[in-house]
């Protein structure tokens, strides 16, 4: 085996003993930027190099998981600077956005990993790491910064954890809940269900704005189909109205097309070249305020072909008749 490939190994011992659930094929493919075959070679490896360690499970989508327990390769530390450097810099951004609950929870991670190592390994290592971070600045973004209660954070996990119903007052009225689970974004957003609302859907709260939060001692079962993932993107960005959830299909002109190509509007958007130069964008979801903020930055060189709701709102926004703030 070559010196490479034991280090790529190593690699995939460690992903496998994070993980409780064990990595698929499919999680192995996506780390490594293989192929499906030698996905498979890697996990043939990892079994002959740890017989006793690997266990093998069938989920219930029939895919197999690999997952290690009990051997000492698999708690290696960390592996070096640039390591050590990403934790900072994830901290420096968390703190840089007012998310002090996340940045403490990463620095007590660091401060772990840290003691986990040589004393004269964990020195050298921290000297490197802040010459990468020295080489490293954080672009200066524009942008809300909120308010977190570490004792709200700390409220709102016991609930999810349960699950339990959650009691809090929201913008002067009082709430009860069942919690489903939390978006991070420019703002966190707790997704639930207000026990007082009878039309079935999802409410997003901002996370910052809840106040007095308490769990209370009423357990309750999650949908078996709910999937948190699936609901982020029902919406353009944090708001979601079911009303507005309809195929959305932009049109950029040639000029903007080399531009509009790198981005990524939404998770399942379509794309298509048109035979004029235009790049055309299609995915479904709500949100059209937000959205006609984002499409100001292209000034004329981009066209709401669908919904008309949207481009009328596109327009009232451009006059200044819409008066939301962000």
């Amino acid at each position: 085996m070559s010196f490479e490939k034991a280090l790529v190994l190593l690699e995939l011992t460690e992903m496998a003993r994070a993980s409780h659930e064990g990595v698929t094929l499919e999680q192995i493919r996506d780390r490594f930027d293989v192929s499906h075959r030698t996905a498979q070679r890697m996990t043939a490896a990892l079994e002959a190099a740890f017989p006793h360690a690997v266990h093998v499970t069938v989920d219930h989508e029939r895919r197999s998981r690999w997952r290690i327990r009990d051997t000492t390769l698999a708690t290696l530390a960390l592996k070096g600077d640039r390591e050590l450097a990403a934790l900072d810099l994830a901290i420096a951004q968390f703190t840089g956005s007012g998310d002090r609950d996340t940045a403490s929870i990463l620095e007590s991670l660091r401060d772990r990993l840290l003691a986990a190592l040589p004393e004269r390994t964990a020195l050298r290592t921290e000297a490197d790491a802040e010459a990468l971070i020295a080489a490293h600045g954080l672009l200066a973004r524009p942008g809300p910064v909120a308010k977190f209660d570490n004792k709200t954070s700390e409220v709102i996990s016991e609930a999810l954890r349960g699950p339990f119903r959650l009691s809090f007052t929201y913008r002067g009225t009082q709430r009860t809940v069942e919690p489903y689970g939390i978006l991070v974004g420019t703002r966190r957003y707790l997704v639930a269900h207000d026990l007082k609302r009878t039309d079935g859907n999802l409410r997003r709260f901002r996370v910052d704005l809840i106040e007095d939060p308490r769990v209370l001692p009423e357990s309750f079962s999650l949908p078996p189909d709910f999937s948190l993932s699936r609901h982020a993107m029902l919406g353009f960005g944090s708001y979601h109205a079911p009303g507005e959830h309809q195929e959305t299909v932009w049109r950029f002109s040639a000029v903007a097309a080399s531009h509009a190509r790198e981005w990524r509007f939404h998770p399942e958007q379509t794309t298509a070249e048109l035979p004029d130069g235009r790049f055309e964008v299609r995915f479904t979801a709500s949100g059209w305020v937000e959205m006609a903020w984002h499409l100001l930055q292209w000034g004329p060189h981009v066209e709401v072909v669908k919904p008309e709701e949207l481009k009328r709102q596109l327009e009232e926004v451009r006059r200044g008749a819409v008066e939301i703030f962000p």
